[in-house]
């Protein structure tokens, strides 16, 4: 007689885990309580046993990864005050880098509708550092709205630019054109450092958040008020 196959164990852990290994590997889209049922060899209502629903599996996915941000970047919660921007800029570093490796948590946190206590921890984090740093409420607060989304690891950068001919000849003439019209544009292209190279994303990430926390922290030093 022939010994029917044992289904595996699964617990809220496991189904979570599981589906970050679907997210990273075919994405967001196709991280469905079906999609994930099919790999874990189960029906889709073995699952629901321990989430309600898609929008619940993502929120666990989401804190998931979010709560292992503070462990990476190493920060405690600030309560001295050592150089604020340092341990604000290590811990928004890592969270770029769980970015790079999870990049479905980008369109999972844009689509949010509430903030869990995982996500409320990690911008609490982020305030009690600038707070330890001296800094006032009324600048956290601006603060957080300057960091914006580079608070989770990522920005949205909207620079757009025509599409280029394949023709060679026609894409000649269309550049020439185009760097005429725009000369500034050009002189940055051409003048540059690397020009004619891909940007490096990491390193405009980077730069653009050393700018906001040495703002910031001039604003500080300064006494500013937004009144």
């Amino acid at each position: 007689m022939s010994i029917p196959a044992r289904r595996p164990t699964l617990d809220r852990a496991g189904v979570v885990s599981a589906a970050i290994d679907l997210a990273d590997t075919r994405g967001l889209e196709a991280t469905t309580m079906r999609g994930l049922a099919d790999v874990l060899q189960v029906t889709p209502m073995a699952l629901y046993k321990h989430v309600a629903h898609r929008e619940q599996l993502i929120d666990e996915m989401v804190d998931h990864v979010v709560g292992a941000i503070a462990e990476s970047s190493g920060a405690t919660g600030a309560t001295d005050a050592e150089d604020w921007r340092a341990r604000v800029r290590g811990r928004i570093l890592a969270a770029r880098s769980a970015l790079s490796i999870h990049p479905w948590v980008q369109d999972a946190i844009e689509t949010r509708t509430t903030a869990s206590p995982v996500v409320l921890a990690h911008m609490d984090a982020l305030m009690a550092t600038m707070f330890a740093g001296g800094l006032s409420a009324d600048l956290v607060h601006h603060a957080m709205h300057a960091l914006s989304t580079r608070m989770w690891g990522f920005t949205r950068d909207v620079l757009p630019t025509p599409r280029v001919p394949d023709d060679p000849s026609e894409r000649e003439a269309a550049l020439g054109g185009f760097l005429a019209a725009y000369p500034a544009i050009a002189r940055m292209m051409t003048a540059a450092p690397h020009a004619g190279q891909a940007c490096d994303d990491d390193g405009e990430f980077a730069f653009a958040l050393d700018l906001l926390l040495d703002g910031i922290h001039r604003r500080h030093e300064d006494g500013w008020s937004s009144r």
